[in-house]
């Protein structure tokens, strides 16, 4: 059965424009000028998708950001010395008692829009600030979740300020990334003096694994602003799965770099503590010696100790808690190399640490009023942050086993701001307020219980648990041994106990590695030096384009039947390229072959449609949405010349579709002259 995408029919356009509603002609329709159409050279049936090993670009050193909810940092490797990760220098300022290896991914611009710091130096500035002056400038926290949430993701997409203000979120990330790049060169420069800039970086962003391609394809455009790498050398740019990166990394932890909550080696103590290195090495040691001699391959090649106990297609799970979200993947290890197979599609949500603030918020919002935290955040904003920033220190030292009770400093124009406001004190508002948990102390400040602290937690845990739990309970994933529990989150002893007491009686090994916080960012070096070591992902969704297909009587809708020239039609048919939750390995491709409407057709535009179900028909079913346009960009040739394996008036583009990749990624080929077509797969401009 042969196939034709659903743009409508010979001489018939959609929309105004014929260059971006290109119309096909049905197979076997009388070949004119005009009947030049965007018919697939293909049956529907499309043959079996092609494995390509992936081209390697050549490259002298790999460097990682980390652009994280809450914190943000970028690490970097040379190729010379994969293996030595160098994380950038520490950071002024922070807090104290907290290690500052990454920044807080705060960003202050001035009044008139222009960049002017990022991390500890604009979250300490715009504290300094006057406050009638800061209510003028642009502060920006954890807005990385903006683009999570947003369900209609455009180029054009603002974001709001802790003033109010608004603006283009491109460029706001596009600032950020700015100083990253800016850093890591400069340190680089620093280092390896002779290090020629152009075109020897890879850069690698982290994004998580539960993202859409919109979100993703946002990410790469803020970097082609930011000047990290151009479009025209787009494959110095990858994207990593944040997930992804940190199983990378614990590939290669030895296990004296692991906390198992469960008590067993590697571990022991109190849930939540971590033993000192020299210590846990002393423990590991004697483990290590009963594996000398069977794995010697496996621990010389940096596969790490408790790798080496694993066996080919034993399963894992990694839990990447971070700021703004939980993601969650699922691996399984392939041997001998240490590849890694996906076995269920990435699958999360929004149970980040920064629910826990919330939680906060709304527990300010009971005891002084949401009217009053709402005039409080858009007229004292730097107050705020400084509020904000109390509470995050507090938070850091809950635990499950804390007896004492947290004092938490309330920023002196709050205490003055709500007095003008209601006319009367805070200890006037906690006295009156049904929220008995929290006091106020002599020392001038909200005095919390350990309990309470903990409930503020709850909500968020359960989230992480109870999704952990669906995710264990699939079919696909029967069988996992390990769970590792990565990210800034991770270092909570509440969520720590929490996961260990909810998962532990399954038999499920919980381990936490030593450098949490930063397993992520490291496993994004290790990914950019090899891309290639998860060889197989699961689809999220169904993709595929609308055709019209030969009309079945008692198979197609009637109403779906379109008659031309004397040949039945079926309309809307939801040809696919690839479905959810199907295997694909790493440059395994989806052929197409189009030929353009006319003679002299510069653009083909081909409207894509995704789902979360494998089973639809229609491009019109339900939960079926257009979701992005593949471009293909054609230098002017002769439309009625004849072309190698194409009947003669056509002109054949071939393009290839790999959904294996963390990005959706498309070529394409004039099979005329054998020259490269610009391709491209657009998700931002619905």
């Amino acid at each position: 059965m042969l196939a034709v995408p659903e743009m409508g029919l010979q001489g018939l356009y959609i929309g105004s424009s014929p260059e971006r509603s290109p119309v096909p002609s049905p197979p076997g329709s009388p070949r004119t000028q005009e009947s030049c159409g965007i018919a697939p050279l293909t049956p529907s049936q499309s043959p079996k998708p092609e494995a390509r090993a992936p081209q390697q670009a050549s490259f002298s050193v790999v460097v990682a950001i980390d652009f994280g909810t809450t914190s943000s940092g970028y690490a970097f490797s040379f190729a010379s010395d994969p293996e030595a990760i160098h994380m950038m220098r520490k950071w002024e300022g922070g807090d104290p008692g907290v290690a500052h290896q990454k920044t807080p991914t705060c960003l202050l611009l001035t009044p008139e829009g222009a960049f002017h710091s990022f991390g500890y130096t604009a979250r300490d500035y715009y504290h300094d600030l006057d406050p009638e002056e800061a209510r003028d400038w642009l502060y920006f926290e954890k807005f990385k979740m903006k683009i999570h949430s947003a369900t209609d993701l455009t180029l054009k997409t603002q974001l709001e300020a802790v003033n109010g203000k608004t603006m283009p979120a491109l460029e706001v990330f596009a600032h950020a990334l700015r100083f990253f790049r800016e850093h890591a060169l400069q340190e680089l420069r620093e280092q390896s003096p002779s290090l020629p800039e152009k075109d020897t970086v890879r850069w690698v962003l982290t994004v998580p694994a539960i993202w859409k391609q919109p979100a993703k394809q946002f990410m790469r455009e803020a970097a082609y602003l930011a000047g990290l790498v151009s479009r025209e050398n787009a494959e110095q740019l990858l994207i990593a799965l944040e997930p992804e990166a940190a199983s990378v990394y614990c590939r290669k932890l030895r296990l004296h770099q692991l906390l198992d909550l469960s008590g067993r080696a590697p571990g022991g103590g109190r849930l939540g503590e971590r033993r000192s290195i020299d210590s846990s090495f002393r423990q590991a040691r004697e483990q290590l010696r009963r594996y000398r001699h069977s794995r010697t391959f496996l621990v010389e090649s940096g596969v790490g100790e408790l790798w080496a106990e694993m066996q080919a297609g034993d399963r894992y799970v990694v839990a990447d808690c971070g700021g703004g979200t939980v993601d969650l993947t699922v691996h399984q290890l392939e041997q001998p190399h240490g590849t890694l197979k996906e076995l269920y599609k990435a699958s999360g949500g929004p149970y980040g640490a920064v629910g826990v603030d919330l939680a906060f918020e709304q527990l300010l919002c009971r005891i002084f009023g949401e009217d009053f935290i709402a005039t409080f955040k858009r007229q004292r904003p730097a107050a705020w942050v400084d509020l904000t920033i109390a509470f995050e220190a507090r938070k850091r030292t809950a635990g499950p086993h804390r007896a004492g009770a947290l004092n938490i400093s309330l920023p002196f124009s709050f205490i003055d701001f709500y007095r003008k406001q209601r006319g009367h004190n805070v200890e006037t508002a906690l006295r009156r307020s049904s929220v008995n948990f929290v006091k106020w102390s002599s020392q001038g400040m909200l005095r919390m219980s350990c309990e309470a602290m903990n409930e503020l937690f709850q909500p968020t845990v359960s989230g992480i648990i109870q999704h952990i739990e669906a995710l264990l309970a699939r079919p696909e994933v029967q069988g996992v041994k390990l769970l590792f529990l990565v990210g800034g989150f991770a270092e909570s002893a509440v969520l720590q106990h929490a996961v260990q007491a909810a998962l532990g009686s399954r038999g499920l090994r919980v381990v936490v590695p030593h450098d949490v916080g930063l397993t992520i960012l490291k496993g994004a070096v290790l990914f950019g030096q090899t891309p290639g070591v998860v060889r197989v992902r699961r689809s999220p969704l169904t993709y595929g384009v609308g055709v019209l297909n030969r009309f079945v009587p008692g198979r197609h809708p009637p109403e779906k039947l379109l008659v031309r020239d004397g040949r039945r039609w079926c309309t809307d048919v939801f040809e696919r390229f690839v479905a959810a939750e199907q295997s694909v390995a790493l440059g395994e491709e989806v052929r197409r072959s189009y030929c353009p409407a006319r003679p002299g057709q510069r653009r083909v535009l081909i409207n894509l449609y995704c789902c979360a179900t494998e089973d639809a028909r229609f491009i019109t079913d339900p939960g079926v949405r257009k979701c992005g346009a593949l471009s293909l960009e054609l230098e002017p040739a002769d439309c009625g010349q004849d072309t190698a394996g194409a009947p003669p008036g056509r002109r054949e583009i071939r393009a290839a579709m790999q959904f294996g990749d963390t990005e959706i990624k498309v070529t394409a080929v004039d099979v005329s002259t054998n020259r490269s077509v610009r391709a491209s797969i657009d998700f931002l401009s619905n």
